[in-house]
């Protein structure tokens, strides 16, 4: 029981990780410029913008990725109650 305990916390943990960063980046993004692309130490906004894009796709993997471990950890679970029922 103590492996699928961890790997609920796991798969919990991971997706609520993968959730902050979705929403990090979403906020980042709500919040950026609509102006011109503006050039401060080299950067534009649209560089910016582009990594919050990439951000807030590997957050969504990450999530995903955390649902399908509790998912495989819930079917690990229930057949191993069925063997030993």
């Amino acid at each position: 029981m103590q492996i699928s305990g961890s790997a609920f916390t796991a798969g919990i943990s991971t997706f609520q990780s993968g959730q902050q960063r979705v929403e990090r980046a979403a906020g980042n993004i709500a919040s950026a410029t609509v102006d011109a692309p503006s050039r401060v130490e080299g950067r534009s906004d649209a560089v910016d913008t582009a990594k919050n894009m990439v951000e807030l796709k590997q957050g969504q993997y990450q999530a995903e990725i955390g649902a399908k471990v509790v998912k495989t950890a819930d079917e690990v679970l229930g057949t191993l109650i069925d063997i030993r029922a």
